[in-house]
């Protein structure tokens, strides 16, 4: 039996403690050109982990978040957050 909210794979799923993150990867790499396989690739991970992140059905580790914020050379918060980040372009 596989441990209270990680799927057979061993992947933290999204929102197993109620709790979801989300996040901006897909605009950082739209932003700077990156593919989800290089991004992964400098990562150390597969590139459907990319993916997963980026559809919030995957929740980072405390380090891979933390690695993803040094890659685009900005703060863990600017990539992550526990509220749903704005639309942009969206008017308050």
């Amino acid at each position: 039996m596989s441990p209270a909210g990680n799927t057979a794979r061993g992947r933290a799923k999204a929102g197993a403690s109620g709790e979801q993150i989300h996040n901006r990867i897909a605009v950082l790499r739209a932003e700077r050109g990156v593919s989800r396989r290089e991004l992964a690739e400098t990562l150390g991970v597969h590139y459907q982990t990319v993916g997963y992140l980026e559809r919030g059905e995957y929740s980072p580790s405390l380090h891979l978040a933390l690695r993803i914020a040094q890659y685009f050379e900005v703060p863990v918060e600017v990539v992550f957050s526990t509220a749903p980040f704005p639309r942009i372009g969206h008017q308050g």
